[in-house]
């Protein structure tokens, strides 16, 4: 009986051989042309004027962390349920970390929540579009921008080709996404100053442009080639990942509609059983399910090979952000409940129908 994986790569492995072996055949395996390739071609797809690629998804919200220019004593709002790396980045800027609930039937952010927990400490709101469903609110956005708080779009599993709403959009292409640069992520701005330093700050804060023009030399005729004026990160990509990107970009919107495929297979599967509520929608990254019996489906599940997981815990319970158990009414309904099933390139219709027979033969056992 074969594994059902519950992720697994997008690999479009002979385009990929190809830019590779572009690349190996020059002069640039670090940060170069395909570098800024990659970023033109995702912001001609995407929608962005000034996107900024990173060597990974949370390089990019801790760019936008110092873009703001959060620090001790600001308060953040984030969403109780979500990956933990970006929220550590958080922590070690001394900043509050504000949980706020999330919704039954989307697992995103609540709204109504975020806004009865802004004070005037409060700096900015990080969305998250978890599992591929667009979390995007537009009273709630246009409220919090009325108060002057940034709005950090985490957006690393949502490959949606569109621009999204936000001050700050950050992407991720680690292994497992929609399509990946093996590691990666994309920073996408709203102004060409904010970009221009954001692009110093990914190297250390030189100028690579200015560098360039001299021919990669610090020092000419007794004088500095360039100089630093803000200290900056070691977030740059190299041009191996963007042979990655520019390989698997010209196929967002077919890998997206495989992904729905496979979506609108579930829920034909799953209609018929009452003891399941589905949660999935915008580009369907995960399929997730609501079940009073999680535990024993899962363990059920495992015994024909089929992969479950809850993918990310509430954070609050980890002791790095308190470690307690907060009154988060939605949160709490929903921990006992949720479990996401396999959907990416390596399952098929034939899989998800067999996966919905095992679900339904469980509730009639």
């Amino acid at each position: 009986m074969k594994q059902i994986p519950i992720f697994w790569p997008y690999v479009p492995k002979k385009k990929i051989l190809k830019e590779i072996s572009e690349t190996l055949n020059g002069r640039w395996l670090g940060q170069g042309p395909k570098v800024d390739k990659f970023e033109q071609e995702f912001g001609k797809k995407f929608g962005y004027k000034y996107p900024l690629f990173l060597n990974s998804g949370t390089s990019a919200l801790e760019l936008a962390y110092h873009l703001v220019g959060l620090k001790k004593g600001d308060e953040v709002i984030v969403p109780v349920l979500d990956c933990t790396a970006g929220q550590t980045g958080l922590l070690r800027r001394g900043v509050k970390i504000v949980f706020a609930d999330i919704r039954k039937d989307t697992f995103n952010i609540d709204p109504e929540d975020v806004l009865r927990k802004v004070t005037k400490k409060t700096k900015a709101v990080i969305i998250v579009h978890l599992g591929g469903i667009d979390a995007y609110d537009g009273d709630l956005y246009e409220e919090l921008s009325n108060k002057g708080i940034k709005i950090i779009v985490d957006a690393a599993q949502h490959h949606e080709p569109k621009e999204l709403g936000g001050d700050y959009i950050c992407y991720s292409f680690q292994a497992i996404k929609h399509f990946t640069t093996c590691d990666g992520g994309m920073l996408c701005l709203k102004d060409k100053n904010t970009h221009k330093r954001a692009k110093l700050l990914r190297w250390f804060g030189i100028d690579r442009d200015l560098k360039q023009k001299h021919n990669y030399q610090a020092w000419e005729r007794r004088q500095m080639t360039f100089d630093i004026e803000e200290a900056g990160y070691k977030m740059q990509p190299t041009d191996i990942d963007a042979c990655f990107g520019l390989a698997a970009l010209p196929d967002i919107d077919k890998i997206i509609k495989y992904h729905r495929d496979l979506a609108i297979e579930y829920l034909r599967g799953l209609e018929s059983t009452d003891e399941i509520t589905t949660v999935v929608g915008g580009s369907c990254w995960l399929f997730g399910i609501l079940t009073d019996k999680r535990d024993q489906l899962a363990s059920y599940l495992k015994k024909f090979n089929i992969d479950t997981n809850m993918v990310h815990l509430r954070n609050d319970i980890f002791k790095v952000f308190g470690g307690k158990r907060l009154k988060l009414p939605n949160m709490n309904w929903v921990e006992p409940r949720y479990l996401y099933l396999p959907i990416n390139p390596a399952v098929t219709k034939k899989d998800v129908k067999f996966i919905c027979q095992k679900i339904k033969e469980f509730y009639h056992e």
